[in-house]
């Protein structure tokens, strides 16, 4: 059972969402000075005396403009990806995508001028990409476009967008640098994540018995004559290789991008104890 949701949001897009409007409340009200973005935003000269920025950089923002923006794309992408991953795991992302614009905007920054950069845009964007991975075609209303349009597409043009302003330089108050360097992350996260369920399938498709060792109830799955029924009952090996071959069935017949993230986990699972148990 994936996170439940309250008023449309899982529970760590809704607290991600408090986190981020507190901070932004705190930042007009009681922290207004220079000071407090100084001491948590991100300045890529000042990083490494100040290590903990490369995480709180994401919970400031530059006005009430970036922060809805960044607020609502969390809202619409978030939730949907939260449920897919986990809530342990979609935490787990969003930071690693906010570091990876960290570390980028830290990078570019020893060959060229790089402010300090504020708001959970990296992160966001990871997010962005994660949707698009896993849903590419889902059409979504993007204003003013009167139809609405598959997301992988607008995720497309924001990337194109970013590297375009990041390139010229464009003094916008947005940490462009960020954006990309949140994708980049996400990017790399989940393509590791499809090669290690890659690895798996491969794996144990290579050590899959022969049809003629199979279970009957394996054999009759697959569509294949059952042999005369084996004296013992099922065992619990019969059993775990009868959903491998349930598993690596569906990944011929609908791709990868079907199966859902226990049954990834269970693929990696039984490769791993393949190996270390041969």
């Amino acid at each position: 059972m994936g996170p439940q949701r309250l008023f449309g949001m899982t529970p760590w897009v809704r607290r991600l969402l408090v986190a981020n409007v507190l901070v932004f409340l705190l930042q007009q009200t009681i922290f207004v000075g220079p000071w407090f973005t100084t001491a948590f935003g991100f300045d890529p000269l000042a990083a490494l005396a100040q290590p903990w920025t490369f995480v709180t950089y994401l919970f400031l923002h530059a006005g009430i403009i970036h922060l809805a923006f960044n607020l609502l794309a969390l809202f619409v992408f978030g939730p949907p990806v939260e449920e897919r991953i986990g809530s342990r795991s979609f935490l787990g992302y969003y930071l690693l995508c906010g570091l990876g614009g960290a570390v980028l905007s830290y990078g570019l920054a020893q060959v060229m001028a790089v402010g300090t950069t504020v708001g959970a845009s990296g992160a966001i964007f990871g997010v962005a990409l994660a949707f698009a991975w896993f849903w590419p075609d889902q059409r979504i209303y993007v204003f003013p476009i009167p139809a609405p349009i598959p997301v992988k597409w607008l995720v497309a043009f924001l990337v194109v967008l970013s590297l375009l302003l990041a390139s010229f330089g464009a003094n916008t108050g947005v940490a462009h640098l960020a954006h990309l360097g949140g994708f980049g992350a996400g990017f790399l996260y989940l393509k590791a994540q499809d090669w290690r369920v890659a690895r798996a399938e491969r794996s144990l498709r290579r050590a899959a018995p022969p049809p003629a060792l199979l279970h009957p109830a394996t054999q009759a799955a697959r569509g294949g004559a059952s042999p005369a029924p084996r004296p013992a009952g099922r065992t619990e090996r019969d059993t775990t290789q009868a959903e491998i071959d349930r598993v690596l069935d569906k990944i011929s017949a609908t791709g990868m991008a079907s199966l859902t993230p226990a049954e990834r986990k269970f693929l990696v699972e039984r490769s791993h104890r393949m190996r270390d148990h041969p």
